[in-house]
This record gives structure tokens, C-alpha cells and sequence, in this order.
């Protein structure tokens, strides 16, 4: 795994811990900043992954509820919920990264932590959102 797949990862974790926990995203991301753990630092990337998402979550919500044919935000699982956040933040307002990069990484971490149905759900509305993103950063 690639230093960006495993920030990518750490992220994940941030973000679903947050949510499962009740806190804001960037307290407990402060809190791992801080104090680590058991977990070596989080990486640079992970942070402005976190930092990212939450900067732009309203928006990010949005595309994903606009796009997510019959599924609402909340019914996501929380790890997938967790995950295309993330890959929407990385397609739509990270340049640095390839949208097909970016859906990939998406999928693969969901096949390693999630149901057996959520690649090809995450693969699909990161798809369409990827089509749509010059529609939706107009």
C-alpha cells in the first residue's frame, strides 16, 4: 500500500470515528495530532484529507445525496459514507490527484472494509460524479 492509500485509509478512520462517536471531524483529528497512540502521527495527507472534507462537507453531502439514486446519506453505511466522502473531495477539489485514481482508491478501500455490495455502489456514484463534475464546479 502506497503512502497516499494508507493516508487516504487513516482518513477513513478519522472520519468514520468521528461519526460513530458523535464528534466534530477536526476534534478528533486534533486529538490524533496530539496524541497518536498506539498509531504512528498521521500522515500530512491524511490531515488535509480530514481537513478537506470537512471544509466542504455541506457541498460534498449534497453531491452525494443529489446522486445517490434512493439512498439518503444517513441509510449509507457509515464506512462507505466515510469513503465517498472522500473520494467526492478528491475528484471535485484536489487537482493533485486523477479522478480515476481517486474512485479507485475509493473502491479498493470499501472491498477491505465494507459489505460486498459497496464497490460497486461507491464505484458507481463516484462514477457519476466524476461525469457530472464539470456541471458541479460550475
Amino acid at each position: 500500500m502506497g503512502a497516499r492509500s494508507k493516508a487516504r485509509k487513516r482518513a477513513v478512520d478519522v472520519l468514520f470515528e468521528a461519526d460513530q462517536r458523535g464528534v466534530e471531524p477536526v476534534t478528533l483529528l486534533a486529538q490524533r495530532i496530539a496524541e497518536p497512540g498506539t498509531e504512528a502521527a498521521l500522515p500530512q495527507y491524511a490531515v488535509e484529507i480530514v481537513e478537506g472534507v470537512v471544509a466542504r462537507l455541506a457541498r460534498i453531502d449534497e453531491v452525494l445525496a443529489s446522486h445517490s439514486h434512493g439512498w439518503t446519506i444517513e441509510r449509507m453505511p457509515a464506512v462507505d459514507r466515510a469513503v465517498l466522502r472522500v473520494g467526492t473531495w478528491e475528484v471535485l477539489f484536489n487537482d493533485e490527484v486523477p479522478d480515476a485514481v481517486a474512485v479507485d482508491e475509493a473502491v479498493d478501500l470499501v472491498r477491505a472494509l465494507s459489505t460486498d455490495e459497496s464497490p460497486t455502489f461507491v464505484n458507481g456514484l463516484l462514477g457519476r460524479i466524476v461525469e457530472l463534475k464539470p456541471m458541479l464546479l460550475a
